[in-house]
């Protein structure tokens, strides 16, 4: 193994978390999504500094699996990571470009996806300039109402094809707005409508699914599909067992234990009250560091096969647990404690915390020690 911070034992030893990256299982995850969507290429979905787990190893990691092709919202994440690609990569920008971006994209050789008519303006006069095409992807939207041109704008378009002058279309594209619940409507609603839409510009091929949208079936594969949380390990579908591997695993040290007895407040506010003699112990994480506070109360954390609840309000660094099923003695100072792992997922931490797993496993903070494996 090797981390972000050192290779050197002890500043693994003395780390106030550990935040382990399982790099053979992204690739894997990203070899049984080539294998179910047959002849067509996926992407991978690398923003936000690939979901939080460090675009400069996801990104090259992926790259040796074979994937060509690379998403991320803002420009300056793409000229973040253009450099550590292959001339035989693309990378697109999901959010498309603010004006006076052009210019630098086109030089990097980046593909913007254009979402408005002024995206397109854009863009098409940075081509005309520089007396060449430039590839672009084009988005519309399907009923999400985010991002993508609308019904009316795709009729002024189409009426006014010299719009799209020096413009090299590689995909339509659209997003799916409830692709992890299999049996929404929403759906097959969006589908009908970016049939509609492909259908207008012949020859080009849609790009639409995510990583819900893969398991939606082959008539939402296209020729390119863009998966995010599937790669990283999590679920793609609600309600049914998770398919992929594991990519995150998660673990925090022991700061303090101690014995209180019946009637004692625990952390902020005194919310929480010992109804008999407790022992608790406080971990070394906290809000700052991706673990929300909403875990209060409802979350847990586990040492072997034994649930530790959170007791109290998480804080800010630390969080306090109720470790009075263990025997005493077995957490000490510097104990390490399960956060996500083989007895807790990221989706049993989003649950618990009221939220989803994206936003837990982008949010996990830079105290920790990272490892990839």
């Amino acid at each position: 193994m090797f981390g972000d911070i050192s290779n050197d034992q002890t500043a693994i030893d003395t780390a106030p978390g550990i935040l382990t990256i399982d790099l053979g299982a992204l690739a894997a995850n990203y070899r049984q999504l080539k294998q179910r969507v047959g002849a067509a290429r996926v992407a991978g979905v690398v923003k936000a500094d690939a979901y939080g787990l460090g675009a400069a190893r996801v990104v090259p990691a992926l790259y040796a699996a074979g994937c060509r092709d690379f998403f991320v919202a803002q420009f300056s994440e793409a000229q973040a990571i253009v450099r550590t690609l292959g001339r035989d990569a693309r990378l697109y920008v999901l959010n498309g470009l603010q004006p006076g971006a052009e210019r630098a994209c086109a030089e990097a050789g980046i593909i913007p996806v254009l979402n408005s008519l002024d995206q397109l303006a854009n863009w098409s006069r940075c081509a005309r300039a520089r007396g060449t095409e430039l590839p672009a992807l084009l988005q519309f939207d399907t009923g999400m109402s985010r991002l993508g041109l609308p019904p009316d704008d795709v009729d002024i378009l189409l009426q006014e094809p010299s719009r799209l002058e020096g413009v090299r279309l590689l995909h339509v594209m659209s997003h799916l707005a409830s692709a992890d619940e299999p049996n929404s409507p929403q759906n097959a609603e969006q589908l009908a409508v970016m049939r509609r839409f492909a259908a207008a510009f012949p020859g080009i091929e849609p790009c639409f699914a995510n990583s819900g949208g893969i398991f939606l079936g082959v008539d939402y594969h296209g020729t390119l599909v863009r998966p995010g949380i599937a790669l990283y390990g999590g679920a793609p579908t609600a309600g049914v067992a998770n398919p992929m591997q594991p990519v995150v695993r998660l673990d925090a040290r022991v700061v303090q234990t101690r014995l209180v007895p019946a009637g004692a407040r625990v952390g902020y506010g005194g919310v929480h009250v010992t109804s008999a003699e407790r022992r608790l112990a406080t971990i070394s994480v906290g809000y700052a560091d991706g673990l929300p506070r909403a875990l209060s109360d409802r979350g847990a954390v586990y040492q072997g096969d034994v649930r530790l609840p959170i007791v109290g309000r998480v804080s800010m660094d630390s969080l306090t647990v109720d470790a009075t099923a263990l025997a005493p003695g077995t957490l000490t100072l510097g104990t390490l404690v399960e956060i996500i792992g083989p007895h807790q997922t990221l989706e049993d931490v989003a649950r618990d915390a009221g939220t989803i797993p994206y936003e837990i496993l982008t949010a996990l903070g830079r105290r920790y020690h990272r490892l990839y494996r």
